[in-house]
């Protein structure tokens, strides 16, 4: 079995991958509810609580499956908060010496990557393989408050990236939406939930580069209209229009996904044998039926990662150490950073 540990920015989480059965067990200590007072992350704040809680996780995971089995150790090595990362790497290590097993550093993006197949794999181990091997080559949209990117995974289960952001991330500009209309942290969830009562057409605001063989996306003109836009409304009639606010914002992010997403498909006509989305961003539901529907558009499959492999967790991490082992590309693997399996010293 693989053990895995994440710690990249305000999750805690430990995994057990055994490759015949899949997820046997996954334990996360979520923090949202301390930096919500806050209005977003404080990197001290997390790390602290990364000390104090992966202790208690990793007993729950010894107590509840056991480590007598485990062959290798994951650990997310980059990118993230520098800090929260060394937490989760000091406590691979650790685990490495005391289980006599070796430590491989996984690229989180390598983990949203891999994340909307870990439901395939479990519908069968045996033919995981076989299964995989027809939706490849793979077109992926990574959407948190971090990264926005497309990128492809061959046949070789090797990653390029195609695009990605120019400035922030679609994640980030929801935050950074709620907060400038008063709706506190997360921001996305919010925004949500608000635009459910609201008209997406009630606003018109930007939707990035326009260009459609330009893949690059960009948000902060987005925020920025925002910005000016209630800037010149009265206090009373920007609480009392929150809904078509946040619908028309929520709108012109999808669109923006949506869009690059579809031009992808459309240059690379007829190469991609299925769509996948992942990332916490991915949990919102009118992005996911957008999404959806393009797949439907191109008759491929549409690969979702489920809504617990979305954010930061373990799962995923262990589930990339896993299928990412065969025909790894160093050229790709820097392209999202890192080397995805590299050994740590």
């Amino acid at each position: 079995m693989i053990l895995a540990l994440e710690s990249s920015c305000d999750e805690s989480a430990v995994a057990l991958f055994d490759p015949e059965r899949g997820l046997v067990g996954e334990w996360v200590h979520s923090q949202i509810a301390l930096h919500e007072k806050h209005g977003g992350v404080v990197p001290d704040l997390a790390t602290r609580e990364h000390l104090r809680h992966f202790g208690p996780l990793l007993a729950r995971a010894r107590a509840e499956v056991g480590f007598s089995r485990v062959a290798r150790i994951a650990v997310t090595n980059g990118p993230g908060l520098a800090a929260c990362l060394a937490i989760g790497v000091a406590a691979a290590k650790s685990l490495a010496l005391a289980l006599r097993a070796p430590v491989l550093g996984v690229n989180h993006l390598r983990g949203h990557v891999w994340s909307p197949f870990i439901a395939l794999h479990a519908e069968s181990p045996t033919a995981f393989g076989t299964r995989l091997a027809a939706m490849l080559p793979h077109l992926g949209l990574i959407v948190s408050g971090g990264n926005t990117l497309l990128f492809t995974l061959d046949e070789a289960r090797g990653v390029a990236v195609l695009s990605s952001t120019r400035d922030d991330a679609a994640g980030e500009a929801l935050d950074k939406g709620a907060k400038l209309l008063g709706l506190g942290y997360p921001g996305g969830p919010a925004i949500e939930k608000l635009a459910a009562g609201g008209r997406a057409d009630a606003f018109d605001f930007p939707r990035g580069i326009g260009r459609r063989d330009e893949l690059d996306f960009s948000f902060s003109g987005l925020k920025t209209s925002l910005r000016y836009l209630i800037e010149k409304m009265p206090a009373a009639e920007v609480q009392q229009r929150l809904p078509d606010l946040c619908a028309s914002y929520q709108q012109a992010v999808v669109d923006a996904l949506t869009r690059k997403t579809r031009a992808a498909l459309r240059l690379h006509e007829g190469r991609f044998r299925s769509l996948g989305l992942s990332g916490g961003v991915a949990n919102n539901r009118t992005l996911r039926a957008a999404l959806e529907a393009e797949a439907v558009r191109a008759g491929i499959p549409f690969m979702a990662a489920q809504p617990k492999h979305t954010g930061d967790n373990a799962g995923m991490i262990a589930f990339a150490a896993w299928a990412d082992t065969t025909g790894v590309d160093r050229a790709a693997n820097l392209a999202l950073g890192v080397e995805p399996s590299a050994a740590l010293a």
